[in-house]
């Protein structure tokens, strides 16, 4: 799969959302994606909403969007390091409770 880039218009009511949050986006072909974890400043995480076997990274950049996909085990990784950055910096308990829960539910 190649990625596809979304400008800020195609992308509308798709903002920035914040921790803690439910956050969807509308991928142009595989339709509405939630948002499963950030992975850094620019990055997130997604899944298809029903099946949740189809994960993306989605940069925000000012240009739009752009939808990366990744495999299940690529995407596996990626929630387990940030849930290891939490836990290293104890920064927010919440966050890392929430997101234990997530990664029981989609990967276990």
């Amino acid at each position: 799969m190649k990625s596809a880039q979304i400008p800020p218009a195609s992308s509308a009511g798709a903002t920035r959302p914040r921790t803690g949050t439910e956050a969807y986006l509308n991928h142009p072909t595989f339709g509405l994606l939630y948002r499963v974890c950030c992975i850094d400043d620019q990055r997130e995480l997604f899944s298809t909403l029903y099946a949740q076997r189809l994960f993306f990274v989605v940069t925000s950049t000012p240009e739009g969007f752009q939808f990366d996909p990744v495999g299940r085990s690529d995407s596996r990784i990626l929630l387990e390091h940030r849930l290891r950055n939490l836990r290293r910096t104890g920064d927010s308990p919440a966050e890392y409770n929430q997101l234990q829960v997530v990664y029981k539910q989609t990967f276990q």
